[in-house]
């Protein structure tokens, strides 16, 4: 068996986007319909268990403001989501998230080691969009064979589903690959499809749980950046390339 395919989170995973992206841009989109709302970091922490923007939203005014949008009776949370959408897309064109060390250097290392990519995320198609074009420019969707995002499933991770998406359009086997996550809903996701995978924590996810990952990093690496190992079995590499990825990969088949 051989290494087929590397299939990415967003959110996190290939960019910044948590605490300069989404949480501003949820806070500004309450300010622009004044809805007496703020989103502080620790807030934001404990609301990121629940995964997808809509269902993060719903949750929040279940728990906390149930009168939230009885002040304005045409006001729904998708109409919300759709403002702090577009928010957060104006910060990515404003060049305030950037993609995460090594990300870049491994999708072209990829792509010229013959194996193919794809993206199981709950962002919406058009953040990934926004977040890969800004900073690689307009043809690097054509790197990536499917891109799952959104609603394309009915259950958002921590369930399986879009990885499970994911596969079945590709045509591949969860032992053909290897997943890339930040979190620990993410990491459920991936490791249910059973898909070995690689974590590189992100501002949010540093206590979380990932036991069983092929390895925890601070991030991918670069030359002169090397990651730091979290968890795994010691290594003379210093950045996530591909020679590494299929050493970790020989080691679970």
């Amino acid at each position: 068996m051989a290494l087929k395919a590397l299939i990415f989170d967003v959110d996190g995973t290939l960019a910044n986007t948590e605490h300069d992206g989404h949480l501003r841009a949820f806070n500004e989109a309450f300010e622009f319909y004044g809805l007496d709302c703020y989103w502080d970091s620790e807030l934001y922490a404990e609301l990121l268990s629940v995964s997808g923007g809509k269902e993060r939203l719903a949750f929040f005014i279940k728990k906390y403001k149930p009168d939230l949008l009885k002040s304005s009776s045409s006001l729904e949370i998708a109409d919300i989501h759709r403002k702090k959408t577009d928010i957060f897309i104006s910060k990515i064109s404003d060049g305030l998230i950037s993609l995460r060390i090594g990300v870049e250097r491994l999708i072209y290392e990829a792509k010229d080691n013959n194996l193919r990519l794809g993206i199981a995320t709950t962002t919406s198609f058009e953040n990934v969009r926004a977040i890969l074009e800004s900073s690689l420019g307009k043809d690097v969707m054509n790197n990536f064979e499917i891109i799952g995002a959104g609603d394309v499933v009915k259950n958002k991770k921590p369930s399986p589903e879009i990885y499970n998406y994911v596969l079945k359009k590709m045509n591949l086997s969860a032992k053909d690959c290897i997943a890339f996550e930040d979190s620990e809903i993410g990491f459920k996701a991936s490791t249910a499809s059973g898909l070995n995978t690689v974590v590189t924590l992100s501002e949010y996810t540093m206590a979380d749980n990932f036991k069983g990952a092929l390895v925890v990093l601070d991030h991918l690496g670069e030359e002169n950046q090397p990651f730091q190992m979290v968890y795994g079995m010691p290594t003379h590499h210093t950045m996530v390339g591909v020679d590494y990825l299929k050493e970790l990969y020989e080691c679970t088949n």
